[in-house]
């Protein structure tokens, strides 16, 4: 692929959107993986003087916030870090009467990019700024975010790019060996990667996803994914009128 031509389109395509918006820059969260670094790289390269990198921990691994610095220095992004971790517990604390965690792992797990979402547009709306989410056209095909979460955006720069892509676009972008070698994690419970959580790697996924074959298993898990997960995609449905 050119990824030089797509490093400048999507350039070009961010600073017509703000433009548009009549917004005055970006924010972008910035988690030490692989897409939040190439999202918040363009966003620099679109809007030099007014592009800010959030760095929301939530009890995070330490070499998570370390990564999204390391990016954040190589390619002079301002950053600003807001650390959730005690609003997280009490907001948890609040809304299950404690000691849920068993029960209901995944759903106190998606309250934590529901806040970072929160958090995104509050300080987009102080500076007039567009959020620009970090989600791949994988994810986004099989519903692989949270809903009103990290799914809570203005842009999705990388939204018609599959994690290979991605991948490409980063090694174009020279972006630190860090990034490139990390196993891709939502960050959301301890030990989480995100081929370990779908059960099947990025490449298995995207062959089904893009037509050139696939182990009919998986195929299978791709078309239940993407049914169950349509919700995700689509404007909420209004009830008829008549």
């Amino acid at each position: 692929m050119d990824y030089a031509a797509i490093y400048e389109k999507k350039v070009a395509w961010l600073r017509e959107a703000m433009a548009k918006a009549n917004a005055k820059g970006f924010v972008v969260g910035m988690s030490g993986g692989v897409d939040s670094a190439v999202t918040a790289v363009l966003c620099k390269a679109a809007c030099p003087a007014s592009t800010l990198g959030l760095l929301l921990p939530i009890n995070s691994d330490p070499k998570d916030l370390e990564d999204a610095l390391l990016v954040a220095g190589e390619y002079q992004i301002p950053t600003r870090t807001i650390d959730l971790s005690g609003t997280f517990e009490r907001f948890v604390g609040e809304v299950t009467g404690g000691g849920a965690w068993k029960s209901t792992p995944v759903a106190i797990a998606n309250i934590k990019p529901r806040l970072r979402m929160t958090a995104l547009y509050y300080v987009a709306n102080e500076h007039n700024y567009l959020v620009v989410g970090t989600g791949n056209a994988t994810e986004l095909a099989l519903g692989y975010f949270t809903k009103y979460g990290d799914g809570g955006v203005d842009l999705l720069p990388l939204g018609n790019l599959s994690k290979r892509e991605v991948y490409g676009l980063a090694r174009f972008l020279k972006l630190p060996a860090a990034i490139l070698t990390k196993a891709p994690s939502a960050g959301l419970l301890p030990g989480q990667t995100d081929e370990g959580e779908l059960g099947y790697s990025y490449q298995a996924l995207e062959e089904v996803l893009h037509g050139s074959g696939g182990d009919p298993e998986v195929r299978a898990f791709v078309e239940k994914r993407r049914r169950e997960n349509r919700h995700k995609i689509v404007p909420p449905p209004l009830a008829p009128t008549t």
